[in-house]
């Protein structure tokens, strides 16, 4: 089942309420800032759908961005994909690379992300779940509210299931005594349905975060698809009755940005 709206490092963490303004290691003899974003979560959600089976996530993100905009990145985390000999997913690494510029008040940011799955078994006669995407993210600030939308595309989406094309569109709200008000909004399109695990479908978040002590940030969120049950589960699961993977599901979060 899978995953990264634009990505971790293309402008955040696509999946959290907004974090805080970051607090950057600059280099400036090599013209460098280093942003590292260390998470602790009750569950890791990619585009609405579970990677953990419900499960805690603890994760890490390093932002290596140059004062040309171009960067490099890579996000890990632990990950539990469906009961199944073949699919012992543990870990995921997202290897990043882009450029964030700067257009009539509009931050851009186009990207490339890699998604693999370290130490995976492989079926006979079937493929990895690694796969590439290409993304477009822009943003925009008015006042107290910031817009955002991004665009990706797989020329061979999770588990070689074809095409896939994901748009994902959102607002932070800034609010009184420190707190930020989030809402997201996404579809993701899969040519190979059923190679996927789900039918094309919709997600949602909405949700509020602050800072509490110290640069730790707390955020909770509601998060949905309109995947039914049924869909959700994949066939090599069903036997054990399913995961709830695309189930709505309430999504805490600390995080620290250094």
């Amino acid at each position: 089942m899978r995953k990264l709206f634009s990505a971790l490092l293309l402008g955040g963490l696509a999946w959290l309420p907004a974090l805080p303004a970051a607090a950057q290691t600059a280099i400036p003899s090599l013209g460098l800032t280093v942003t590292l974003t260390p998470v602790i979560a009750n569950d890791y959600l990619f585009r609405g759908i579970s990677q953990t089976r419900n499960n805690w996530a603890f994760q890490g993100t390093v932002d290596v961005q140059h004062d040309s905009g171009f960067y490099i990145g890579a996000f890990l985390t632990n990950a539990k994909f469906v009961a199944s000999p073949w699919n012992n997913t543990r870990q995921e690494l997202d290897l990043l690379a882009g450029y964030r510029f700067e257009l009539r008040g509009v931050a851009l940011d186009v990207g490339y992300i890699a998604y693999l799955y370290p130490g995976q078994n492989k079926a006979p006669g079937t493929q990895l779940n690694e796969y590439h995407e290409v993304a477009l993210k822009a943003s925009y600030t008015i006042d107290i509210v910031k817009l955002m939308g991004a665009f990706n595309y797989s020329p061979n989406f999770f588990g070689r299931s074809g095409d896939g094309f994901y748009v994902e569109g959102g607002a932070d709200v800034t609010l009184p005594y420190g707190f930020t008000a989030s809402g997201r909004l996404g579809h993701q399109w899969i040519e190979r349905n059923p190679l996927f695990g789900t039918p094309d479908y919709l997600w949602y978040s909405i949700g509020v975060s602050r800072e509490i002590y110290a640069g730790v940030t707390a955020s909770v969120a509601w998060y949905g698809t309109d995947i039914s049950k049924r869909d959700c589960i994949p066939v090599a699961d069903r036997a054990s009755g399913g995961q709830r993977a695309c189930d709505g599901r309430v999504l805490f979060t600390l995080s620290k940005v250094f």
